[in-house]
This record gives structure tokens, sequence and C-alpha cells, in this order.
């Protein structure tokens, strides 16, 4: 962790391939971490241009989530928009209709041109967007188009977003560079001179529980939360500790708003599970397990950082 922290205190000055200043700082998981870069990095960004576009990991339900109630509660910093970012596959994902598995080709159905699928998975869509909307943001959906996609497709997720009043816009960026994605730059434009009035989820005099259950009922749509025996003494130890005014980081899975992975488009009539909490003090929110997530990944029985060290000289050693 020294070696990792010695050099990763400072934000990294990266550019695109059309020379647009990119600072990467920092980059923990959004379904175990808050999924956001750093304050640091955005910062230093904000005195660069006129706009500065921040990432927050995984969906509204997961980075914005904490991009919103953690990160601005710690920076103070207000965002002027928020930009959605779905795809037709994602859209046609959660209708229900497809089986989607890691590593394996995409059903061939899904392939085919089928715009009510897309109007299936509306709901999914719709509740990221209203995620935005309850904290006072502004959203702008960003269609991220591929090839294959049919015109008819694109058509349906911009009715979509129309029909709650967002703007929308079809992106070639990946294909196209900066040329791309100039109608999503200019939507964003329109929507950050939206008056705005950003609001947080919760106050920091709530408990730790009922903040839990903001995020559960107001974001994720559950219908309440169930705790276990070890997390409501691991919570009340928190609070007694001095931390129930730390804003809480829920791990959950990412494949799903709800906290059951094959559970599509927005659930409702599900709860929460609650397995464990533990406050992480130095970065200032108490951590919440929702089920089976696990907060490390795999590692082999002797993993490489063992022989990673610094020497007497200041010199990291142990890379290969």
């Amino acid at each position: 962790m020294t070696v990792i922290m010695r050099d990763a205190i400072k934000p990294n000055l990266l550019q695109t391939l059309e020379n647009t200043p990119v600072l990467v700082h920092a980059g923990p998981f959004g379904n175990i971490a808050h999924g956001n870069s750093s304050i640091v990095a955005d910062l230093i960004g904000m005195h660069a241009g006129e706009f500065l576009v921040t990432e927050a990991g995984f969906g509204a339900d997961m980075g914005a989530e904490r991009f919103f109630n953690i990160k601005c509660r710690t920076s103070g910093l207000v965002p002027d928009a928020a930009v959605v970012v779905t795809t037709v596959r994602a859209m046609k994902l959660h209708s229900g209709r497809h089986r989607v598995v890691a590593g394996r080709p995409l059903p061939a159905a899904m392939l085919e041109e089928n715009p009510e699928e897309v109007q299936l998975g509306a709901a999914n869509l719709l509740a990221h967007l209203a995620i935005v909307r309850r904290h006072g943001v502004t959203p702008v959906v960003a269609i991220n188009a591929m090839e294959g996609d049919f015109p008819s497709e694109l058509t349906a997720i911009r009715d979509i977003a129309a029909s709650v009043g967002a703007r929308a816009a079809v992106c070639t960026h990946f294909a196209h560079g900066g040329k791309g994605a100039v109608e999503l730059a200019e939507a964003v434009v329109e929507a950050t001179s939206e008056p705005g009035e950003f609001r947080m989820l919760y106050d920091d005099e709530a408990t730790l529980r009922q903040k839990i259950e903001a995020v559960a009922t107001e974001v994720y749509g559950a219908e309440g939360v169930d705790y276990s025996a070890a997390a409501a003494s691991q919570l009340d130890l928190c609070e007694r500790a001095g931390f129930g005014s730390f804003p809480v980081c829920i791990a959950k899975t990412h494949l799903s708003i709800s906290s059951d992975p094959a559970l599509r488009g927005a659930p409702r009539g599900w709860r929460l599970p609650v397995r464990e909490a533990k406050a992480n003090v130095g970065a200032g929110f108490v951590t919440v397990i929702s089920g089976d997530m696990r907060t490390m990944p795999g590692l082999s029985g002797s993993p490489a950082a063992e022989r990673i060290d610094i020497d007497e000289n200041g010199d990291v050693v142990g890379l290969y």
C-alpha cells in the first residue's frame, strides 16, 4: 500500500487523442466503494477549462448517488448537470427477454431490429433519470450508438427520454472522436444553463439506519431494509463511536438497481438485505454490505503484494 500511495497521491495528467487534458486520479469500484475520481483532480481540472466532466462509476443508483451524497458533501461542489449513458443493447437487456452471459456472444435475437424491446426496457432508464432528478440535477441522456443499431431503436430511446422532459443525444465518439459527441456537448451546455436546486438525499443528523433506508427506498426502489443481527450491532457501535454523522456507502450488485443481480428494469416489492457494516473512518463514510457482496477481489495464495516494498534508498522493489 505504501508503494501504491507514494505516487498515487498525485493526480496523473494524460490527454485524449485530440489533446484534451485528462486527470486520472483514484478509481474505486462503484459497486463496493464510492466509484468516483478524486476531489483533488476535480479542483485542478476546474481551472483548466470552461467545463469539467467527471465520472461517477456504474449507474445513477451507485456512482451518481455516492457522487451526490458522499463526494459533493465532502467537496462542497455542486454539479450543473448529469449525463446518463445508455445503449440500445442495455435497453433490450432490461426488457427481460434476453439472457446475457459474460464472455459469450450476445443472443442473436438481441441484435435484430426491435424498437418494442427498447420500449420494454424503458423502466430502467426512467429510474436512473428519476434518481438524478431526485437530487435536483438536470439529466441528459447520452445514447452510445454502436454499429448495428437501427435508427428506429435510437429514436425509441429519444422518445423515452422526451417522455419525462430529458434531453437526449446520439453519440458516436468511440468511432469518430470529438465530432461524434458534438450533439451531446450541445445538450449538456443547454442543460447547465437551467437553474438547479441541488439537494442531498439525507442530512448529516439522520441516523445511519435512516440514511440506509433513504437510499434503499428512494434510490433503489426497495420496500424497506432487513438487517442481520451482526449488522444491527455494528451500526449501533458506529454511532456510539461518534461516526453516526457519516454518509453511507452501500456495497451491492451493479447488475441491477435492486440487490438481486437477476432482477431487470426497475424492480419493486423487494427488501434490501444488510449483512455487515463498518466505519471507514479515514475515508469518512460507513460502508454497508448488502447480501453476498465481497469488498476484496479474489487473490492467489501468494499475491504479488507480498514481494513489493520500498528499500532503504526509497526505491520500489519487487515489481516485475
